[in-house]
């Protein structure tokens, strides 16, 4: 069982930069994908950033990339992203992803409120 705990959303201003933090609980972090997705008001939920086990593999949706930096601290069992550029579009709640293909595990953070105002 992997629990995942996301902090440091908030608000900032259409430019500005926040940075997210993602930390887990439970055993052999470094053996599952880990990713960031977004839910805005309305809307389903849509992939953001991932990285893989070892760190050195990034996949990110279009219109982030450029702006946003997905990496992870094993060591820490913690993953961030790092959001600058912030647009008004980028509004909506940051859920972390932890996922284990292999094993078939897929866990779910809380959420935490990304607001972006103009």
């Amino acid at each position: 069982q992997v629990q995942l705990v996301e902090s440091g959303g908030g608000s900032a201003q259409a430019g500005g930069s926040l940075r997210l933090s993602c930390a887990a609980s439970g055993r052999h972090f470094s053996s599952y994908v880990m990713g960031w997705f977004r839910q805005a008001p309305g809307k389903g939920r849509e992939f953001v950033a991932a990285i893989n086990g070892k760190g050195d593999s990034t996949d990110y949706e279009d219109s982030v990339k450029g702006r946003f930096a997905i990496s992870r601290d094993n060591a820490k069992n913690t993953v961030y992203l790092q959001m600058n550029s912030l647009k008004p579009e980028d509004t909506a709640v940051y859920y972390c992803n932890a996922e284990n293909r292999i094993l078939g595990y897929n866990y779910w953070g809380q959420g935490t409120q990304v607001t972006v105002s103009s």
